[in-house]
């Protein structure tokens, strides 16, 4: 009896060609998921409004509450390299970035986050996400800076006063913002004036320079709350 020594090749040929269809290698680099510390589980867990899918900014003294809360569950080193990690992150730094106001560990907002921690959180994002990109973001950090200036309320000496930028690149897109912002605040005064001296509502207004009502009432409460004098 002969045998077809040519089959059994054959057959293992087309069987290892239907497992690869079927199981296909993986793609690149396969990234394994980043550990969570511990603490950060844990404390995910006690307060998911504030460590949860989304990020907000913390509460001035956090640390020192969460010890007096759970001292005896938390070493106190391990507790602060945490909420260290936590705070360099690149989700909290947007969402101090984002002005947002400090939330109480129940996810309730006590105060404002203090100008400069928006200001070098709003640098520190930029700097990331120009890492990672050949894209030009610094029309987009100069639209931030603005909103940021604008939000503080204070003057540009003031303003300046706070932050302290040092060093050379952000102390140019800090004059760069500043800049924008005068031909922005220029341009509302410019048109706040013509309204007042048109006697027109705000629609018959923004019909006659084919401009929207929305945006002109916008643009003319900008106008006004800029001169309005401060408050001591």
């Amino acid at each position: 009896m002969t045998t077809d020594t040519a089959a059994e090749p054959v057959a293992t040929r087309k069987e290892g060609a239907r497992a690869r269809r079927n199981n296909p290698p993986p793609k690149g680099p396969q990234q394994r998921p980043r550990k969570v510390h511990p603490v950060l589980q844990r404390l995910f867990e006690l307060y998911p409004k504030m460590f949860g899918a989304r990020f907000l900014p913390l509460k001035l003294g956090v640390y020192q509450e969460l010890l007096a809360l759970h001292g005896e569950e938390f070493k106190r080193e391990d507790l602060k390299l945490a909420l260290g990690l936590h705070a360099r992150s690149t989700r909290y730094l947007e969402a101090v970035a984002a002005g947002y106001k400090r939330h109480d560990l129940q996810g309730v907002p006590v105060e404002d986050v203090a100008p400069e921690h928006v200001h070098h959180a709003i640098l520190e994002v930029f700097r990331r996400r120009q890492g990672r990109t050949q894209e030009d973001l610094r029309p987009q950090l100069r639209d931030r800076l603005i909103a940021a200036i604008e939000a503080s309320g204070l003057s540009r000496e003031d303003y300046m006063g706070v932050v302290r930028t040092q060093d050379e690149a952000s102390a140019a897109a800090l004059d760069e913002a500043f800049a924008e912002l005068g031909a922005r605040t220029a341009k509302r005064e410019a048109l706040l004036r013509a309204f007042e001296a048109s006697g027109r509502t705000v629609a018959e207004f923004a019909e006659m320079y084919g401009m929207d009502p929305k945006e002109v009432g916008k643009t003319l409460d900008r106008a006004r709350a800029a001169k309005a004098p401060v408050s001591p």
